[in-house]
């Protein structure tokens, strides 16, 4: 079992990368199963001009390169927000084990407040799921990015 609070204060960490590029600031790593971090990333869509450039793909291909496998069976990826609806799709065809998330996402989250994706019956791979990891410091730094946009 992997030691989710500071491995989420890692993806707090890249989530922050993400305010130099004008990026919402969502950060995710991936952790093997020896607990070795072998991909991480931040939302780069707009500096990418990129609609998948969110956190959770960025750190899915670093891991797959790294693994040399687009299975990453036994892994588990570690994200700042719940994951939308196509990073929900990616998770589930990379085969990730788990997915730790901190914030709730109430308007597009994929992983049980708007649809739960990953653990529909219905699916042919199920994800173990634990959310809510260092949540109020994962929706501050949210809120303080959207504070001076809305």
């Amino acid at each position: 079992m992997v030691d989710s609070i500071p491995l989420m204060r890692e993806a707090l960490t890249i989530a922050r990368r993400a305010l130099s590029t004008g990026d919402v600031p969502v950060g995710a790593l991936v952790v093997d199963s020896t607990g070795a971090i072998v991909g991480r990333g931040n939302n780069l869509r707009e500096f990418d001009n990129d609609p998948t450039s969110h956190a959770e793909i960025v750190a899915l291909r670093e891991a797959a390169a790294v693994a040399g496998s687009w299975r990453l069976d036994d892994h588990t990826l570690v994200v700042t927000l719940e994951p939308c609806p196509m990073c929900a799709g990616a998770i589930a065809q990379s085969r990730i084990k788990r997915v730790v998330f901190g914030a709730w996402d109430e308007k597009a989250g994929a992983v049980g407040s708007v649809w739960d994706i990953l653990r529909d019956p219905r699916a042919p791979y199920q994800v173990e799921v634990i959310a809510g990891v260092l949540e109020a410091d994962c929706v501050e730094l949210l809120q303080e990015f959207f504070k001076d946009k809305r």
